[in-house]
């Protein structure tokens, strides 16, 4: 169940120049849902454990190169907080973003390529597993820089509000960006300029591998909205459904009053912060809890006590999931790698007199 902090007094929007009173929306009751919809929520997250299995061991092969997070543990929060989106909304997000991709509705053959550096994947092979771009499903962007994403989204949400739009912006990170600067100066001015963004940390409980507890005077992180008068909540990121929720509740306010709102998510991750982390810094007993936690099975047993999906229905959807992802794995080894005379071409928008486009080998002068 989520737990929202007190909403912040009425206040004025600001419209280029003009002051607006500010309505308050009622929340929209949320949706029982039907067992067509909570299977394919679980086909969905089964689709993401599935295809973060096999990008690990694509790693392992070196298949995939450079780094590489996974959105294990975290299906439940990844397809709860994209079923609260519109086609039409823009999502940031940053370097665990294969789960979300794949949830905004891009193909996993188009992801898989990208991982593996291939001309056919989502960022034509140059972006790879840390930057998947896709504007056409208004994915703008899987960021390496921790918090690199916030101010982008920042923007976008005012270039929606500057248009008049009815877009939301999500803007997804990690615990450890909540302690960046660019963090609170985007939530400041989202909150001074009323911008329809959603801000949502994932909260795994550990940065890297230093715990919240340890690095944030308030491990609570949804409570840091209070000082921008941002509406904020914290849910269980392992139940896909109160994610869902608390996502559309969240999304409704941006889009209907265009004011930001802040959610966190508890959504503890199964591995280490990237396939190369052991996560040694954790115990015994703690690997057995997350265990016991894991939303997947969490979900199939649900299911299965409901009378929604049985053992049998499980394992025939578990097959053709596979069957789907072992089908992404092969498109992106017979794909080709990209040309390497386009390197330099998407560095720029549109065109820049005197763009430098020398490679390693070329000379500095020529003769």
């Amino acid at each position: 169940m989520a737990e929202t902090t007190k909403a912040a007094p009425a206040r004025t929007r600001r419209t280029r120049g003009t002051k607006t009173p500010r309505v308050n929306a009622a929340a929209p009751p949320p949706t029982p849902p039907d067992a067509e919809t909570l299977v394919g929520y679980y086909r969905q997250m089964l689709l993401i454990r599935r295809f973060e299995e096999r990008a690990a061991r694509a790693y392992t092969e070196a298949k995939i190169g450079g780094y590489c997070h996974l959105n294990l543990g975290e299906e439940a929060t990844v397809v709860g907080l994209m079923a609260a989106l519109r086609p039409s909304d823009y999502l940031f997000t940053n370097y665990r973003e294969h789960g979300y991709a794949l949830a905004k509705g891009i193909g996993a053959e188009r992801v898989m390529a990208e991982l593996y550096g291939r001309s056919t994947g989502v960022s034509k092979g140059w972006g790879g597993s840390m930057h998947l771009f896709d504007a056409g499903a208004r994915l703008l962007g899987g960021y390496g820089i921790v918090g690199g994403q916030v101010p982008l989204a920042t923007g976008a949400a005012l270039a929606v509000s500057y248009k008049g739009g009815d877009e939301v912006v999500m803007c997804h990170m990690g615990d450890g960006t909540a302690a960046i600067g660019a963090f609170h100066e985007s939530l400041n001015i989202a909150g001074l300029w009323d911008l329809p963004v959603v801000f949502v940390v994932i909260n795994n409980g550990l940065g890297m591998g230093t715990t919240v507890e340890n690095s944030a005077a308030e491990p609570e992180l949804y409570r840091r909205g209070a000082a921008y008068r941002m509406e904020s909540a914290r849910v269980d990121g392992t139940d896909v459904i109160a994610v869902r929720d608390a996502a559309r509740l969240a999304v409704e306010r941006a889009r209907s009053e265009s004011r930001p709102y802040l959610l966190e998510t508890t959504s503890p991750r199964l591995k280490g912060h990237s396939v190369v982390d052991p996560a040694r810094y954790r115990s015994k007993g703690e690997k057995e809890a997350l265990k016991a936690a894991d939303p997947l099975a969490r979900m199939a047993l649900n299911l299965e006590e409901a009378g929604i999906l049985g053992h049998d229905d499980r394992d025939t959807l578990d097959a053709e999931v596979t069957a789907e992802v072992d089908a992404a794995a092969a498109f992106a080894d017979e794909s080709p790698a990209p040309e390497v005379s386009t390197l330099f071409d998407y560095t720029y928008a549109t065109p820049v007199p005197g763009e430098l486009r020398r490679l390693p080998a070329d000379p500095v002068f020529s003769s």
